[in-house]
């Protein structure tokens, strides 16, 4: 695809949720949530419907007027998978979702994860926590740009093949 074929793909169907939460500091909670529906031109009534809903679901309803320094690192992230989730993408890309998170909360994330995957949702996800796939039905391993059934973890100086 063109570039602009591609951006169409990504906004319409694949939601980022980013390590460092990637959030505006200058918009509200309901702001960046709703800023990758005004990319997709959707009309104020749909965005305030959709920014409502998603809002609920990652119940941070009552943060929606925060700016993201007022909140914890929990909530930021809860507010960026809200931000994916807003267009309901089929994809949703996660890059180290609990990496800067402590461990109650990053349990409390995988498990928005785990919901979202029972509900079909596709979860790709980057991390170095091997622990955190153990609660999917399904997952595949890549290991140098193939897929394979088993994680495959490469020592120091190794070129030849995964251990």
């Amino acid at each position: 695809l063109r570039e602009k074929g591609r951006t169409n793909l990504r906004k319409g169907n694949i939601g980022f949720v980013f390590q460092s939460f990637n959030l505006i500091d200058e918009l509200t909670v309901y702001e960046n949530i709703e800023l990758p529906l005004l990319y997709l031109r959707m009309s104020g009534s749909d965005r305030k419907k959709k920014v409502e809903s998603v809002m609920e679901r990652m119940k941070i309803t009552h943060r929606r007027n925060h700016f993201p320094q007022q909140l914890s690192g929990g909530q930021q992230q809860r507010v960026a998978i809200a931000r994916a989730l807003a267009n309901d993408p089929a994809i949703i890309v996660a890059d180290e979702p609990t990496g800067r998170l402590d461990s109650s909360t990053a349990d409390t994330i995988m498990q928005i994860f785990e919901n979202l995957s029972r509900q079909g949702k596709t979860i790709l996800m980057v991390s170095h926590d091997m622990s955190l796939f153990e609660r999917f039905s399904r997952v595949v391993w890549l290991a140098d740009g193939r897929l394979t059934d088993e994680p495959q973890f490469r020592t120091r100086g190794d070129s030849h093949g995964a251990h």
